[in-house]
């Protein structure tokens, strides 16, 4: 019997010790705490609440269109499905698009090659930053010297070149082209991209950064290109 005390004792003294060994070390090595203040919590907040609304309004389109397709007759149920692939299409880059939106032109700043400096072309990541921004703030498409951006668009450099989908962009002015939901939409991109520091961010690499007006109507064109999918496989139905 008094062995058996001794060895509960034992164990339960073991498992004290465990526990006691483990808070001390928690203490020891506090684990490492977010240094954000208030303000940047908010923000990436507002971030992934702003991510959620618009995967909530793909899923409310995409629910419109069954809807559509399931409530037509067999005879309009064609057009429905050629009205989605269109839309798809133009989403995916794969056919031109007209809208409003604003241009953005980026040229060397002449007063500094006036007085000798050497001006650089537009690295890629500085490009990059702001096609990023311009995305952010619901740009809808772009195109850049021609060449429209889609989802497997790569801005790199190549052999020191600026490559968009793998062509060279270097040339002495850069147009970029944006659509935007709605006039208002592009009115509100001018004002926030005049007023934010990416012109003086250019100024810096001796460019100028010409933020113009919004239209009522742009065009983009078409992806000149193939879009590689990696994920989709054809189905082999046989004969």
């Amino acid at each position: 019997m008094n062995k058996k005390i001794i060895a509960r004792i034992t164990i339960v003294s073991f498992i004290i010790g465990l526990m006691i060994a483990i808070q001390y070390n928690t203490v020891q090595k506090p684990t490492e705490r977010d240094t954000r203040d208030i303000w940047e919590v908010r923000q990436e907040l507002s971030e992934e609440k702003k991510r959620q609304s618009e995967l909530l309004s793909e899923i409310l389109t995409l629910s419109e269109d069954v809807k559509e397709y399931e409530s037509s007759n067999s005879k309009n149920q064609g057009q429905v499905l050629q009205n989605t692939l269109e839309e798809l299409k133009r989403e995916a880059g794969l056919s031109p698009v007209s809208g409003p939106g604003l241009t953005l032109n980026i040229r060397p700043s002449m007063e500094l090659i006036e007085f000798g400096y050497q001006v650089e072309p537009i690295t890629p990541e500085l490009l990059i930053r702001l096609v990023n921004e311009i995305f952010r703030f619901n740009g809808l498409y772009m195109e850049i010297n021609g060449q429209r951006i889609v989802h497997t668009t790569a801005i790199r450099d190549i052999n020191g070149d600026t490559t968009v989908n793998s062509i060279p962009i270097n040339d002495t002015e850069v147009e970029i082209k944006v659509i935007t939901e709605s006039f208002e939409m592009a009115e509100k991109l001018y004002s926030y991209l005049y007023a934010s520091g990416f012109q003086d961010d250019f100024y810096i690499d001796n460019l100028d950064l010409v933020i113009n007006k919004a239209q009522d109507k742009i065009t983009i064109t078409k992806f000149d290109g193939e879009l590689v999918n990696s994920y989709l496989v054809e189905e082999n139905k046989g004969d």
